[in-house]
């Protein structure tokens, strides 16, 4: 079974529901987020946007699954740069109550193949808060190599915050 699939408008009230419950949870992780974010109506405007972006060619936007199939999160290839860059970068992340379980490890597994595969790329970049070692954890796992520091990166949790950063090279590229 796939653990990621292409995000859909039909996903808007599942993701609504999901952010509503894992607020908390994410608000150290992420930018800080307006309440319409958390609605219904600002998922359907997020994903209105990115799916707009998938038609463009400049991101491809899925959803984590867990074994039932519901949706535990998002994953994202995004920044995609064609010519003589073939580059990306990918964001995740995983709801509380399916962390731990392998998830993100797995989704960033496919979402590398389709990268690599589908989409030819030879370079995929992430940045992660310095201090997220279990982020970090899911990246080395999956073959990224540390590459850098980056000091104020993001404007995360209110706040400019420094970003480890990491790549992984698509080995058919040599």
């Amino acid at each position: 079974m796939n653990t990621i699939r292409l995000l859909s408008l039909d996903d808007i009230p599942a993701l609504a529901e999901l952010f509503g419950a894992n607020r908390d949870f994410l608000a150290p992780w992420e930018p800080e987020r307006g309440v319409d974010y958390f609605s219904i109506d600002g998922q359907r405007v997020v994903v209105e946007e990115a799916l707009d972006r998938y038609e463009q060619g400049l991101t491809y936007p899925h959803v984590i699954l867990d074994d039932a199939g519901d949706i535990v999160g998002r994953i994202n290839i995004g920044n995609i740069v064609r010519g003589p860059f073939q580059s990306c970068g990918v964001g995740y992340w995983v709801s509380e109550h399916a962390n731990g379980r392998g998830l993100a490890t797995a989704a960033l597994s496919e979402i590398k193949e389709l990268a690599f595969g589908q989409l030819g790329l030879h370079r995929i970049e992430a940045g992660t808060l310095a201090h997220n070692v279990r982020s970090q954890r899911v990246l080395e796992k999956n073959g990224f190599v540390r590459f850098g520091l980056a000091p104020s990166y993001l404007e995360i949790a209110g706040r400019w915050q420094d970003h480890a950063l990491y790549q992984v090279l698509n080995p058919l590229h040599g």
